[in-house]
């Protein structure tokens, strides 16, 4: 069998000559796949979660690859039913979310592995959601620093209602069809997607939609959403796309051939005046019926189109959308919220920002021209502050988060500074960035609260005791500090603050994290796993991967003698252990002596 590498090559170079591929379901039985989709999801935040039939990432094992190929082999694989769990959304409402077994989610990564190098070269350059080295900032750069942008007249903000839920899973499987030449790959697929879910210990079919929480789930909505960039860019861009540049504006031209005549003249208050007034118009025709622009960008199932033309051109470019959402996908547009808005006067939404063209005309540069008018100009809404703020807040004010006195010193600050970091470094893209610095006084006064009532004390003397001046790349900042001193080690060191709360053009936005390489070497975890000795007695063969959720929980762990194997992932600062299943079993019901165990 060929190696990993060879296989996902081969794939790679079809998709990028966008060719047919053929017999992927063979490739399902290369287990150095199914390792690197071990190494590529084991520490992912719903590894340890259950689903309907209890099984997580613990327990991992060679066994469990095994008798996934053989089950692939005699097309006798079934995938679980997902656990449906509900969260709440920030407008109060809930989210379905679906948790998937373990044995689904590696299956699902190996088949992603498999289908994301075929699939990406052939994706539009315009999709930027769940996609490798695309995201937010992507997204919002190319609006951004696109020279087209700046003609842009009017903004189509586009909301697809329950778009991955509604997706049609028998037009899904056709899309695929034209591209995977497989038929068991393909049942593979349409058997996932009609697995079905439990809500409340009840069975429930799923008719429409890609599984809630599915790894492979984000793929196959770009599969599927890729039908409308392909739209967009084949039959609406080269419609609505003409004209080199816009006429000039013949009103600005008269007052510049004035100008010229008046400097012969040496009439300078005559120029003074003239040059005041068409400082004040544009200098192309704004309305050039012979020149129009399509501009497209798409997150997911968000997507903004800006049009250089009439309000009716975009009128007419979003019915042509709604029509061909309903007709070829079966999808329908949100009437409130697929939004006609004027660039200028009002904003967009998009990824969370206001998104409008800039207009001052005092702005100049050093030869006097309007250097910000017609630029796209990114803003933070005042309610997404606000909102944000609220969650420190009581009664208006900054207020104590009593569900964290119970933590250390350094993990209220640290938890505190990612919530801060999280937030502020997204919205560095904005022009109006300086905003945040209320929403930082903010969480700075609920940490000094939180530290105050965990110690019982005042917050000016938990200002006097964490404060501190911290250097940082763009300066010197007061943070409040705390320092763990540890024994032969450099000390860890929490601090909240440091960050310059201003717009910054080379910000880097931390978006969903996705796999950058499918070619990672192979880490230590999946050669603990292949050497296939127990870590704790010694004995070879039938290893399992025994996994915890956080060492920190070890670390609290209040018993007076802590067991051998606690020890052991403490010392080694490892939150997996490779172990026999004898050992694995007596670690789960707390008999584990630390006593060797010898062959028979």
């Amino acid at each position: 069998m060929q190696s990993a590498e060879k296989v996902l090559s081969i794939v790679s170079v079809r998709g990028k000559k966008n060719l047919p591929v053929e017999r992927i379901y063979r490739m399902l039985f290369n287990k150095e796949l199914y390792l690197i989709a071990y190494q590529n999801i084991y520490s992912n935040d719903g590894a340890m979660t259950k689903g309907v039939n209890g099984e997580t990432v613990d327990s991992m094992s060679l066994k469990k690859i095994d008798d996934i190929i053989d089950k692939l082999k005699t097309e006798s694989y079934r995938w679980k039913p997902v656990k449906r769990v509900h969260i709440p959304k920030k407008n109060g409402k809930l989210r379905p979310l679906g948790l998937p077994t373990w044995s689904d989610k590696l299956l699902q990564e190996v088949i992603r592995l498999i289908l994301e190098p075929y699939y990406e070269p052939q994706f539009s350059d315009k999709s930027h959601g769940f996609r490798n080295s695309r995201g937010c900032q992507t997204a919002l750069e190319a609006i951004k620093n696109k020279d087209g942008w700046k003609s842009v007249k009017w903004f189509v903000e586009g909301d697809i209602s329950d778009c991955f839920g509604s997706i049609d899973h028998e037009i899904l499987i056709r899309i695929m069809e034209k591209k995977i030449d497989d038929n068991r790959f393909l049942r593979l697929i349409k058997n996932l997607l009609k697995s079905g879910y439990i809500d409340d210990w009840k069975y429930n079919s799923t008719i429409s939609g890609c599984p809630q929480g599915g790894i492979l789930s984000p793929l196959l909505s770009n599969i599927y959403m890729d039908i409308l960039d392909k739209f967009v860019e084949q039959q609406l861009m080269p419609k609505y796309n003409f004209g080199t540049r816009r006429a000039e504006n013949k009103e600005y031209v008269q007052l510049k051939n004035q100008i010229r005549k008046f400097r012969r003249q040496e009439n300078w208050k005559k120029i003074k005046q003239i040059r005041s007034q068409i400082q004040k118009m544009p200098s192309k025709d704004p309305n050039d019926p012979n020149f129009k622009r399509l501009y497209y960008i798409r997150y997911a199932d968000d997507w903004l189109i800006g049009v250089s033309g009439k309000k009716s051109d975009a009128e007419t470019i979003k019915e042509e959308i709604k029509q061909f959402l309903v007709s070829t996908l079966k999808l329908n547009l949100s009437a409130e919220k697929t939004l006609i808005t004027h660039a200028r006067n009002e904003k967009a939404r998009f990824l969370g920002y206001d998104i409008h063209v800039l207009h001052e005309d005092t702005k100049r540069d050093k030869r006097g021209q309007r250097i910000i008018n017609g630029v796209i100009g990114l803003s933070i809404p005042n309610e997404k502050i606000h909102n944000k703020m609220k969650e420190y807040k009581a009664k208006g004010k900054p207020k104590h988060r009593k569900e964290r006195t119970i933590f250390s010193d350094y993990d209220i600050i640290s938890q505190f500074q990612a919530e801060f970091r999280g937030f502020a470094q997204y919205y560095l893209l904005a022009y109006n960035a300086h905003k945040l610095s209320g929403f930082k006084r903010t969480l700075e006064l609920s940490l000094a609260y939180t530290l105050a009532n965990k110690y019982k004390t005042t917050v000016n003397k938990i200002f006097k005791k964490y404060g501190a001046y911290r250097k940082t790349k763009d300066g010197k900042y007061k943070v409040l500090q705390v320092k763990v001193e540890r024994e032969g080690k450099k000390p860890l060191e929490a601090y909240f603050g440091g960050i310059k709360l201003g717009y910054k053009k080379n910000t880097t936005i931390e978006d969903m994290p996705i796999i950058t390489s499918i070619f990672n070497k192979r880490s230590q975890l999946v050669d603990r796993l292949l050497k296939n000795i127990c870590e704790l007695c010694g004995t070879k063969g039938n290893i399992e991967m025994h996994h915890i959720r956080k060492l920190k929980d070890l670390e609290r762990d209040d018993r007076k003698e802590k067991p051998e194997w606690m020890k052991r992932m403490i010392t080694i600062r490892r939150k997996t252990l490779a172990v026999c299943k004898t050992c694995h079993t007596k670690i789960h019901t707390g008999t584990y002596n630390g006593k060797k165990i010898t062959d028979n």
